[in-house]
């Protein structure tokens, strides 16, 4: 694997969040055109994981919303294309949930494209979950 570092940015630059989705492709399925938005996600979130190659550039990130005892909502995970197949991925979810806490179940909403990758990592699918959809 790269040189990869890993931390928490809390006050993360809203533009290289921006970058780190559109060179994962996860942009393509997040509101990158509305920087408001994408700011008020980055504020608000709580636990801002990132990872960075040993040049600093953010190749990496994990968003969550929590409660740190009880749930864990896994909203972005972002790897740059690049560096896929690395473990940053699966290295992040695992830093996310050890951060949220050991009795937090963690929950990620699939893009359609890694459903084979999550239970790959030894993530179960559920089939127990419902959703009202945003509205755009």
């Amino acid at each position: 694997m790269a040189d990869i570092t890993y931390g928490e940015e809390p006050g993360l630059d809203p533009d290289e969040f921006i970058d780190v989705l559109r060179r994962s492709t996860l942009g393509e399925r997040r509101p990158i055109n509305d920087p408001h938005r994408i700011q008020r996600m980055v504020m608000e979130a709580d636990i801002m994981l990132c990872a960075r190659d040993g040049a600093g550039l953010l190749v990496g990130i994990s968003r969550a919303i929590t409660d740190f005892s009880y749930c864990c909502y896994l909203s972005d995970l972002a790897v740059d294309e690049a560096l896929q197949g690395q473990g940053i991925g699966k290295e992040l979810i695992r830093r996310t949930h050890e951060i949220a806490g050991p009795q937090s179940m963690l929950l990620l909403l699939s893009a359609p494209k890694p459903m084979t990758y999550y239970p790959h990592i030894g993530m179960e699918k559920a089939d127990n979950a419902f959703i009202i959809h945003r509205k755009r």
